[in-house]
């Protein structure tokens, strides 16, 4: 593939983080210059759609990937390692940018006969709002695809296995923020104050015996206290004012209504018992990725193609991704694609996106493109 190796490398060399991917965007258009598609239409600051258009009504047909960074400071001692201090690839959107590219190339030599062809570079998947914002953009919602795809390289599997599975590929997540308001006092006087500490023991407990009752939720939910903070380091004062953070995690979005619910019914009872305000804030909410049968389909005949492994998984992957806005709308193909059994995890500081498997993501895309594009 032409200079698309280079491209990910320099694309690795100059990361950005969610919402500030300007030049990674204009790095993209200018990739994209010999390529004529049809059509750029951009999605707000940094996102950008291109076009590409068959001679014949046909299908809408979306490849999505992410142009943001994380920020986190490389440690590879790489000739092309990142430039931008506490800012890194560190889960792959490199790959992933260069994946979709090399597929452009691919479909400028077999232009799309009927239908059209949209490939999708996101701002800020890292931080949620990135997919939410993308889908509810006024250009976005004129493309209307029939099919949206996305992959997502694996480390730990196999390099150019191919992982799928039907209805929820990642889980739904959200953090919560607690706000829990009291009056402060002398700390020699604490009767005539109202201190959260007893509050914050009372809701760890509950959301603790919450989470390990089981059989009300349909699938594994996960409750992750992550951060307290009790009024400020001061002896002589009872605080009245409190902080706790939460990570609520489920494998399907039934679960995850009815474990907020819950949740905030807990919080809302325990307030009430100690005569506190309570204010309850979400934060990157991310839905479960469900996957559409027929695109499933679509993966497996196209991995056989190409003579690639499959995996079926047997359970959802634990961490979210925002690619759950897509499929909340549009019928949805996600897989995953094996990055290597020693590669360093996802969010490493040494993780780098093996070159090796480029070309392997790049032809399940074309061949899922061909069957709905090129009859």
């Amino acid at each position: 593939m032409r200079n698309i190796i280079a491209l990910r490398q320099e694309l690795h060399k100059y990361p950005e983080l969610s919402n500030k991917e300007f030049e990674t965007s204009g790095r993209i258009v200018r990739f994209f210059e010999d390529l004529c598609p049809d059509k750029i239409i951009k999605l707000g600051p940094t996102g950008l759609a291109f076009v590409f258009e068959g001679k014949e009504n046909g299908k809408t047909l979306m490849f999505r990937a992410e142009l943001d960074a994380l920020p986190i400071a490389e440690t590879n001692n790489l000739t092309y390692a990142s430039a931008n201090d506490g800012v890194a690839h560190a889960c792959g959107h490199d790959g992933h940018m260069a994946i979709i590219s090399g597929l452009a190339q691919k479909i400028t030599d077999h232009r799309p006969l009927n239908g059209k062809v949209v490939l999708l570079f996101q701002p800020a998947e890292e931080v949620e709002q990135g997919a939410y914002d993308v889908v509810n953009h006024p250009d976005f919602n004129k493309i209307q695809p029939d099919y949206i795809f996305a992959l997502h390289n694996i480390p730990g599997e196999e390099k150019h296995k191919i992982l799928i599975k039907e209805d929820s590929f990642a889980a739904a997540s959200k953090g919560l923020t607690i706000k829990l308001f009291g009056k402060t006092s002398h700390a020699a006087e604490p009767e005539n104050g109202i201190n959260p500490a007893n509050a914050i023991s009372k809701i760890i407990q509950q959301l603790h015996q919450l989470r390990n009752r089981k059989t009300q939720f349909e699938d594994v939910i996960l409750l992750t206290i992550i951060h307290i903070q009790l009024g400020d380091i001061a002896f002589g004062t009872s605080p009245g004012y409190a902080e706790i953070r939460l990570t609520l995690r489920s494998f399907n979005n039934n679960d995850m209504d009815l474990l907020s619910s819950h949740t905030e019914q807990i919080i809302k009872r325990i307030a009430r018992e100690e005569n506190l305000k309570s204010i309850m804030e979400y934060s990157e909410v991310f839905p479960a990725t469900v996957n559409d049968k027929e695109c499933v389909e679509l993966i497996q005949e196209s991995a056989r193609e190409n003579q690639l492994s499959i995996k079926t998984i047997s359970k959802p992957f634990k961490w979210s991704e925002d690619f759950g806005y897509y499929t909340e709308k549009y019928k949805g193909g996600f897989f995953g694609i094996g990055a290597g059994l020693n590669q360093p995890a996802l969010h490493n500081p040494n993780y780098n996106f093996p070159d090796e498997i480029i070309s392997t993501g790049v032809n399940i895309f074309f061949s899922i493109y061909h069957k709905i594009n090129c009859k």
